[in-house]
């Protein structure tokens, strides 16, 4: 990644950061203005003690996000393995989201873009509305992945309309990774996109916005693939999610084939500092989330955060299916399954991710 900082970069934004998005072939991911430990006060009445987490928590639901709303109810959105429509479920607690009822709230279109490729939808309250941001190709052309926008102004988003605001333009017509970015209260997009005249498959981004479906400004790349974890199958970074925390920025994202050798990177900034400077960013050079032979779960990532039922505890959302061989290709292999586990935090004020755990043993086994 770049070291050097561009002197015709805009000013510091103000600290009212939230990154959003939509995770998928370039899309984005939401993050709190304020530790999630501040937006809890503000939340509906909910159980001090949460019941421990089942794993897997949905099945056959990959690219999970989970908006955790001030009513108090945990909204849940994540890829579909057939590919072809945005679902919703919403629960009090996060273990209820494995029981609760889907709604489909969108179908890709038959024709034409939006037609195939709905990949890693994510929901986000923004100005009082709620807005799905999602990767989605042409049904003529189902490489070429975009990034994607629908609106509702209903203040329940299972219920109005869900209106196609259209594709986030970004500076290149090419095609974004299985993964994508976040988009926030100072309108920040996070992203995944291929650069061309880089030999990578995917670089993270991001950009200011002028509102929840147009960039404004400079597109900065942040990450680019060049660590020999990162490039395994595919030179991939994508995905990318932002928890902030200790006065500091912390960015996942995932990283190469979606087989077992997928896997979680970081890039952490200060709070105050320049997000839009590359040189701001600080990048992990080993992967803080892997497979784990032990617990028996490969390739997690794709991750998002929320706060537990105590709106205190943080918590990590993410995929990973619990075999490590599959036959053909991963993208056709449905069994990437939603999981949960509480966050750690290291001594220094950074993330402690662990391991992936393992599955809850069935009652009786």
């Amino acid at each position: 990644m770049s070291r050097d900082r561009d002197p015709a970069l805009p000013e510091p934004p103000s600290r009212r950061l939230l990154l959003k998005g939509a995770a998928a072939a370039g899309a984005l991911a939401a993050v709190p203005a304020v530790p999630a430990v501040a937006q809890a006060s503000e939340l509906a009445r909910s159980p001090k003690q949460a019941a421990p987490y089942v794993n897997p928590l949905v099945r056959n639901r990959a690219d999970p996000h989970v908006n955790r709303h001030k009513d108090g109810f945990y909204y849940f959105t994540a890829t579909a393995p057939e590919y072809d429509r945005i679902i919703l479920r919403r629960s009090r607690t996060l273990n209820g989201l494995g029981t609760a009822a889907e709604s489909v709230i969108w179908r890709a279109h038959a024709t034409g873009p939006m037609g195939a490729h709905i990949w890693a939808p994510e929901l986000h309250r923004i100005g009082g509305k709620w807005y799905i941001y999602f990767a989605s190709a042409p049904a003529e052309d189902v490489w070429a992945i975009r990034i994607w926008v629908l609106e509702n102004a209903h203040p329940d988003p299972f219920k109005g309309t869900w209106v196609e605001r259209g594709q986030v333009k970004t500076a290149w017509e090419t095609t974004p990774g299985a993964g994508g970015g976040r988009r926030g209260s100072r309108d920040h997009l996070a992203w995944a996109q291929h650069e061309p005249g880089l030999d990578n498959n995917t670089g993270i981004f991001l950009s200011e916005m002028a509102n929840p479906w147009t960039l404004k400004g400079p597109q900065v790349r942040l990450s680019t693939p060049e660590y020999d974890w990162e490039c395994i199958g595919f030179k991939v970074n994508e995905g990318p999610y932002v928890l902030q925390r200790n006065g500091r920025l912390f960015m996942t994202y995932s990283a190469s084939a979606t087989d077992f050798n997928y896997c979680m990177g970081l890039l952490t900034a200060d709070a105050d500092s320049h997000l839009l400077d590359p040189m701001s960013w600080s990048k992990s050079p080993t992967p803080v989330f892997t497979s784990n032979d032990t617990t028996k779960q490969y390739g997690p990532g794709h991750n998002c955060f929320t706060v537990a039922e105590d709106g205190r505890t943080d918590v990590l959302v993410y995929h990973a299916r619990q075999y490590k061989e599959i036959n053909g290709d991963p993208l056709n292999d449905p069994n990437r399954h939603t999981r949960v586990q509480r966050l750690g935090w290291k001594p220094d004020g950074t993330p402690d991710f662990g391991i992936p755990v393992a599955d809850t043993a069935k009652a009786g086994a």
